[in-house]
C-alpha cells in the first residue's frame, strides 16, 4: 500500500526512526545517527577486516594513531526487539526521541570490548619501532555510567584505549568550586590505577565554554585543563575564547568558523562564504587581535602551555586536591624527589579569600604567583592565611618544601598520580623505578 513499517521501534540519536527504506534494494537499512549514515555490520568478520585494513593502510602512512568515537554503539542486539520505553504509559506510535527509550539493544553490546580491543592489537604492531608508539583514544559517549566508561581503558591483562575521552567537565550543570572538585574527584576516584587521564573542554557537539557557562569563566577554565594530569583536549577556538554563533540548526552554534583574523569571513576563507557563517564578534575576538593584546585569552592559553611543558611537577607529578568550597577549588602538582611545588587556586563562583594555613599543611606563609589569569598579578607575593580571588580568577602558586603533601596520612585518599616518576637532581633526570 506504499506505506513502510519499520522492524521495531528504535530511535536514531537524532530522532525519529532509526530505520530508513531504500528503494533500490527494497529493504530498510540502520542508521543510528543520520539517514546519511548508514550503521556498518560488525558482525560480518569481513567488515571487521576492512576496518583493520584501513587502520593498516593509515598507519603505513606514518600517523600517530586512531581515536574511535562513539564505539558503544557497535554492535546491536541480532534479535531486534523493541527497546523498553521510559514511559510505559505513552503510546508508542508517538514516540520520536531518543530519550523516550531505554537503548538496552543498540548500545554496549557483548562483544563491542573485543571489537575494540581488536582495534588495539593491530595498532599494538605498528608500535614496534623504538620511540614510535601508536595512540589510540576512544570516544565512550557514556558519561552517565562512569565505571562503564573506565572499562575503554581494558583491563591489567589486555587494554584497550589509551584513555576514553572525559566529557565530565562539560556535563556540569552548575559550575562552582565544589561541582568542579567533583567532576574531579570522580574521574580520579575510578580511574584504574596507574592509568592515564584525559580532559575535555569542548567538542563539535556542546556549547563552548563562553556560551555554555560565560566569558568569566573561559582563562580559569583553560587554567585548570592545563594543570590537571593527563593528557587536555581542547576543541578549537577555545584559546581565543570563541562563542557559540546563532543558528537555527543547534548543533552548528559552536562549529562556526575558527576566527583568525579581522579580514572577511574571520581570514578562514578566501571564498565569497563559508558553509556555517562567521560569529559576528571575529573583527574584536580572533588570533591576529589577541596575539598583541598583554591579557588575552591566547596569551594565558600559550603561557599555560609552556609551563606544562616545562615545569615536571606540573607534566608529571603527583595531583593532591586540598579544599574545595562554593567559589574555590585548590589542588597542588608535585613530584618525589623535587621541593618544587604547584598550587592552583581556581575560582568557579564569587568574590572570595581562601585561609590554607587554616589545613595544617605545612605551608609556607607566603608564596610567589607564577602565573595568574589577571596578568598584573604575576610575581606578586600572596599570604596564604589570606589568599584573595575574583569571580573567574586563576592562580599558579609556587613555593618549595620537603614536606610533600602526598606523603601525608590524611591526604592518601586525596593524592593521584598516574604514571609514577620520580626526579634525579644529582642527574637531572626522571625515573619511574621509584
Amino acid at each position: 500500500n506504499g506505506t513502510t513499517t519499520p522492524p521495531n521501534n528504535w530511535v536514531s540519536v537524532f530522532g525519529n526512526s532509526s530505520w530508513q527504506y531504500d528503494d533500490v534494494r527494497k529493504q530498510c537499512y540502520f542508521h543510528q545517527f543520520g539517514k546519511e549514515q548508514p550503521d556498518l555490520n560488525f558482525r560480518n568478520p569481513n567488515v571487521q577486516e576492512e576496518i583493520h585494513n584501513v587502520i593498516r593502510f593509515w598507519l603505513g602512512k606514518g600517523i600517530d594513531g586512531f581515536s574511535f568515537n562513539d564505539v558503544k554503539f557497535l554492535l546491536e542486539a541480532t534479535h531486534l526487539r523493541d527497546e523498553p520505553q521510559v514511559n510505559k504509559s505513552q503510546n508508542p506510535d508517538s514516540i520520536s526521541a531518543y530519550s523516550e527509550l531505554y537503548h538496552d539493544y543498540t548500545t554496549t553490546q557483548v562483544g563491542m570490548h573485543d571489537i575494540v580491543r581488536s582495534f588495539r592489537h593491530t595498532m599494538d604492531k605498528f608500535s614496534s619501532e623504538p620511540g614510535r608508539y601508536r595512540f589510540m583514544g576512544t570516544g565512550a559517549n557514556n558519561q552517565e555510567n562512569v565505571e562503564g566508561t573506565m572499562m575503554y581503558y581494558g583491563t591489567s591483562f589486555i587494554q584497550e584505549a589509551d584513555f576514553p575521552f572525559n566529557l565530565l567537565l562539560m556535563n556540569v550543570k552548575e559550575v562552582s568550586g565544589s561541582s568542579i572538585f567533583e567532576m574531579v574527584a570522580t574521574w580520579m576516584q575510578n580511574m584504574p590505577k596507574g592509568k592515564w587521564p584525559n580532559w575535555v573542554a569542548g567538542d563539535p557537539n556542546s556549547a563552548r565554554i563562553a556560551s555554555r557557562i560565560g566569558k568569566e569563566y573561559v582563562n580559569v577554565t583553560n587554567m585548570l585543563l592545563l594543570t590537571l594530569p593527563g593528557t587536555p583536549t581542547t576543541y578549537y577556538g577555545e584559546e581565543i575564547g570563541m562563542e557559540d554563533t546563532p543558528s537555527q540548526i543547534a548543533t552548528l552554534s559552536e562549529k562556526s568558523p575558527m576566527q583568525w583574523d579581522s579580514s572577511p569571513h574571520a581570514g578562514f576563507t578566501k571564498g565569497n562564504s563559508s558553509w556555517i557563517p562567521v560569529n559576528s564578534d571575529y573583527p574584536n575576538i580572533n588570533v591576529d587581535a589577541q596575539m598583541t593584546e598583554p591579557d588575552s585569552t591566547l596569551k594565558m592559553y600559550r603561557e599555560l602551555s609552556s609551563l606544562r611543558a616545562n615545569e615536571l611537577p606540573i607534566h608529571r607529578g603527583w595531583m593532591c586536591y586540598i579544599w574545595n568550597d562554593s567559589n574555590v577549588f585548590v589542588y597542588v602538582r608535585e613530584l618525589d624527589g623535587l621541593d618544587q611545588v604547584f598550587m592552583m587556586v581556581l575560582n568557579f563562583g564569587m568574590e572570595t579569600i581562601t585561609d590554607l594555613q587554616a589545613l595544617d599543611l605545612d605551608l609556607p606563609s607566603e608564596t610567589i604567583i607564577k602565573l595568574s589569569t589577571n596578568s598584573s598579578n604575576n610575581g606578586n607575593t600572596v599570604n596564604t592565611k589570606t589568599i584573595k580571588t575574583e569571580k573567574g580568577e586563576g592562580l599558579i602558586l609556587e613555593y618549595r618544601t620537603n614536606k610533600p603533601i602526598h606523603n601525608k596520612e590524611t591526604f592518601k585518599e586525596k593524592c593521584f598520580v598516574a604514571e609514577k616518576a620520580c626526579y634525579s637532581s644529582t642527574f637531572n633526570l626522571l625515573y619511574t623505578y621509584c
